[in-house]
């Protein structure tokens, strides 16, 4: 077999028949209570002050179960996405183990790509930055990315862009020079991401 294209699929189809009951049957009882627990996401979201619903608790079942599904009709044998997912990457690949007695789903996670206050890039309180011009245009694509502060232009330029690392050096060096041009960096970065995006 050749490349296949990709396919866009809603988990509604699979769950919207699906009742709560149903669910617990047929996902639920292969869930460790204890497993679900020892998540670091968990962990984290326990002791903080806002604590976590049961909402948010379960919601590694669901995409888990999501995983399976794909797994089994689909032939998905990996799952991946930010960091912040691996537990409930694993979830998927533990009930798959579980569910169908099956071995050879994966999951792979890359960092999150982060500001320099902390937060995750992408997500505002405007709302996040979209990749469609139908959700977000060219030109608010353009302006989130002119935005961008001095803290994080650089690191920004050197994993969104596919501009020469010596070019980047070269913005990083003028940075630093008394009488920097203002949001020179900024212009760079928003016109490489934007071409390349739009």
């Amino acid at each position: 077999g050749g490349i296949q294209s990709a396919k866009v699929m809603n988990n509604l189809d699979w769950f919207g028949g699906m009742g709560f009951l149903e669910f617990l049957r047929e996902v639920g009882k292969y869930a460790r209570v204890g497993t679900m627990m020892a998540k670091d996401s968990v962990k984290t979201r326990l002791d903080s002050d806002q604590g976590m619903s049961f909402t948010e608790f379960s919601y590694q079942l669901l995409q888990g179960y999501d995983f399976v599904h794909l797994f089994k009709e689909h032939g998905v044998r990996v799952q991946v996405g930010g960091s912040d997912q691996w537990g409930n990457i694993t979830a998927g690949t533990d009930l798959i183990r579980r569910i169908l007695a099956r071995d050879g789903a994966f999951g792979v996670t890359f960092p999150l790509l982060l500001m320099a206050d902390g937060r995750k890039f992408g997500k505002s309180v405007e709302g996040a930055v979209w990749l469609s011009a139908e959700r977000l245009s060219p030109y608010k694509f353009y302006q989130y990315m002119l935005q961008s502060t001095d803290a994080d232009v650089i690191r920004f330029m050197r994993v969104l862009t596919f501009m020469p690392m010596d070019e980047i050096a070269g913005f990083e060096a003028a940075m630093k020079e008394p009488g920097c041009v203002p949001n020179l960096a900024q212009k760079r970065l928003a016109e490489e991401v934007t071409r390349f995006v739009h």
